[in-house]
């Protein structure tokens, strides 16, 4: 468990004052988050729309994937930690390069959502936090259908076990969406997005989409889906949260997700990682907006910082926040002129855990994200760390500049592209105002009013002109 504490009161010898963090801080976030008009409220509906349906056709392709499924939608990509994935396999993509906004998808393949009671995995053959998943939780339609993508293991009483394998479920997705990415091209219609990209990193499919005077970065996660709750994770429900009494525990653990990733020493062919994404919506509610904009600003950081080799990822900086909000009294969290501790904090918390090489996941705490750096590789972030909390201004203003460099990128891309209205993909070319403008006009308001928070989205994809939307607990 985690032992550090934030620092109440400012080191001086850091070389800069609290009041200057706090306002390179506000600055940062004033350049981070940026407000979205119409047009590109318009745009990003209409990257949405023809993702989601890409995916109606992909479901049609072989019948694998569930006719009416739940995808969950978070803001960030995975690059910037919105959901525990390894990041070694990824390429690199820059806002403002490459991409000027990006999102997370995660698409159930196979969901669980028949049971009550704790969910039991089998991880007898895997570390924790990860799990195999046989397909005997299934029916027989369900293991037909997707045999092709598992590992079988042959029983000595002659039964055999089908395993869903993340890597063989990756590469059919991949193979999928490119074929059907491919007839979408063939008949391209007025106002649908450009594909840019699409590339297959590791288990994930990111796709970049040029729609107007904007890309869109989707990186696109196959999961497998459960209500309730992990047995695993049965005993971190009977402590103490700093939620409690803010949202219910119905609201936190209405389900989980295995994702496509396996343990340090794992067999990537058959081994899922656990995921809680879902509950970590809920969690962001109950953070102040100063917590949040000193986390922002110190990924901002470590992501730079931090990059090689990579050890450190901005999920482990998350769950080090969320150890923090239980552990620091509510007041004292409470507190909107406190970034710039907080920022402090979360260094030396970051310091504390390489140092000891422990991070513990934040639901289940046994379960220690760091054990297999080596020696070298920590001491190596350890004297980067350091630096940083020696001057901790210098490397904001670094992050500042940034920032403001792939918005200077933005706004070039802007102004040498499209500045007409946006159709959806599903327009015939009528008039493009309607009915996408009253979307847009809601979206933005969406976007405006809940800026950083995870959007889920109920869709069926023989209709997907009716998307539903849920921001955290609000239906749209």
């Amino acid at each position: 468990m985690l032992t550090s504490s934030f620092n109440i009161h400012w080191n001086l010898g850091s070389g800069a004052r609290v009041e200057e963090l706090n306002k390179l801080i506000q600055e940062f976030t004033k350049h981070d988050q940026r407000e979205y008009d119409d047009q590109r409220a318009l745009e990003i509906h209409t990257a949405k729309d023809f993702i989601f349906s890409m995916l109606g056709m992909v479901q049609k392709l072989d019948q694998k994937l569930p006719v009416a499924n739940e995808y969950l939608l978070l803001s960030g990509g995975v690059r910037e930690g919105v959901v525990d994935l390894d990041l070694d396999e990824l390429n690199v993509y820059a806002r403002g390069t490459d991409y000027d906004m990006d999102f997370t998808l995660l698409v159930p393949a196979l969901k669980l959502h028949d049971r009550n009671q704790p969910v039991t995995l089998d991880m007898r053959h895997s570390a924790l936090c990860h799990s195999w998943l046989s397909l005997r939780l299934f029916d027989e339609g369900t293991i037909s259908k997707w045999k092709d993508c598992c590992t079988i293991v042959d029983h000595i009483n002659g039964a055999t076990n089908y395993f869903f394998s993340p890597t063989k479920v990756a590469d059919w997705f991949y193979d999928s969406i490119s074929i059907v990415l491919s007839e979408i091209q063939k008949k391209p219609q007025r106002g649908m997005p450009k594909v840019e990209k699409v590339e297959k990193n590791g288990t994930i499919i990111s796709i970049i989409l040029g729609v107007g005077s904007s890309r869109m970065l989707y990186d696109i996660v196959p999961v497998v889906s459960f209500k309730g709750w992990p047995a695993v994770a049965q005993s971190w429900l009977m402590e103490n949260h700093f939620w409690d009494g803010k949202i219910t525990e119905e609201e936190v653990i209405s389900g989980f997700y295995l994702v496509p990733a396996c343990s340090y020493k794992g067999k990537k062919d058959n081994e899922w990682r656990l995921s809680f994404a879902r509950s970590e919506v809920q969690l962001k509610k109950c953070i102040s907006s100063s917590l949040m904009q000193a986390y922002q600003a110190c990924k901002a950081i470590i992501i730079k910082l931090l990059s090689r080799p990579k050890a450190i990822s901005p999920y482990h900086l998350r769950s080090m926040m969320l150890w923090a909000c239980d552990r620091l009294p509510a007041n004292y969290l409470a507190q909107e002129d406190y970034a710039a501790h907080f920022l402090l904090g979360l260094i030396d918390d970051l310091q504390h855990c390489l140092v000891n090489k422990m991070c513990p996941n934040y639901f289940i705490p046994q379960c220690n994200m760091l054990e297999h750096l080596s020696e070298e590789t920590v001491m190596l972030h350890a004297r980067k760390l350091s630096s940083v909390r020696s001057d901790p201004a210098e490397h904001l203003r670094t992050a500042i500049e940034h920032v403001k460099a792939a918005n200077r990128l933005t706004l070039e891309l802007q102004r040498r592209g499209s500045t007409t209205s946006i159709p959806s993909p599903q327009s015939d070319g009528g008039d493009p105002n309607q009915p996408d403008d009253r979307l847009a006009k809601k979206l933005q308001q969406l976007v405006t009013e809940n800026p950083g928070k995870s959007i889920s989205v109920f869709i069926n994809p023989d209709d997907v002109t009716r998307p539903h939307f849920r921001i955290d607990d609000k239906f749209f």
